[in-house]
């Protein structure tokens, strides 16, 4: 089985794959954990922004998870999966057809609400796609996208936590006012 937890930064995807690891586990399933290796955090732990954390394996690429995959793994979690390529996808699709339970979380769109990297792909081959919201830090309504602070990157790539990015409605993206300069909650109604 592949499943898929997709969505925008503080939607809560790394701490629904703690809840994973954790029912895994109690399920008695061997389990192996591997995230981008983004040097946010922990080195060598899944981390969500609450704190909370597992351990898993950092790697740079899928040819390095590939390698790592133990033969006797029944549970393969991968945190931050936007970043690894097409490989990734080839690869959680033949271990899910083995019989094997494939778990991954990344992003749903880049800073400029583009699809990001391998997820819709993933997401388009998974068993179960869960899409997960965070709440917009300006209004208070659903989160549409990680929208990006004033930067000076044009890179779609930039790793950052909440002191480079924040959840914002689509409104509010749009509109593209820091949080600290709304001094009016926009209005979502027509």
């Amino acid at each position: 089985m592949l499943k898929v937890y997709w969505g925008g930064m503080f939607a809560q995807k790394s701490m629904a794959l703690f809840r994973e690891v954790l029912r895994a586990r109690a399920a008695q399933k061997k389990v192996q954990c591997f995230k981008y290796d983004d040097g946010r955090y922990a080195k060598s732990e899944i981390v969500t922004h609450d704190g909370l954390a597992v351990e898993a394996l950092p790697v740079r690429d899928t040819a390095a998870l590939l390698a790592a995959v133990e033969p006797d793994t029944e549970v393969i979690i991968v945190d931050e999966a936007q970043f690894f390529d097409e490989d990734l996808v080839t690869a959680a699709n033949a271990w899910a057809d083995e019989g094997r339970t494939v778990i991954a979380a990344g992003l749903d769109m880049d800073r400029y609400g583009r699809p990001f990297g391998i997820m819709p792909a993933l997401a388009a081959t998974a068993e179960e796609a869960v899409k997960l919201r965070a709440i917009c830090v300006c209004c208070g309504e659903e989160a549409w996208v990680s929208y990006g602070r004033a930067t000076t990157t044009t890179e779609t790539k930039e790793i950052g936590g909440s002191d480079k990015y924040e959840a914002r409605c689509r409104r509010c993206a749009r509109a593209g006012k820091s949080v600290s300069a709304v001094t009016e909650v926009p209005s979502h109604k027509t």
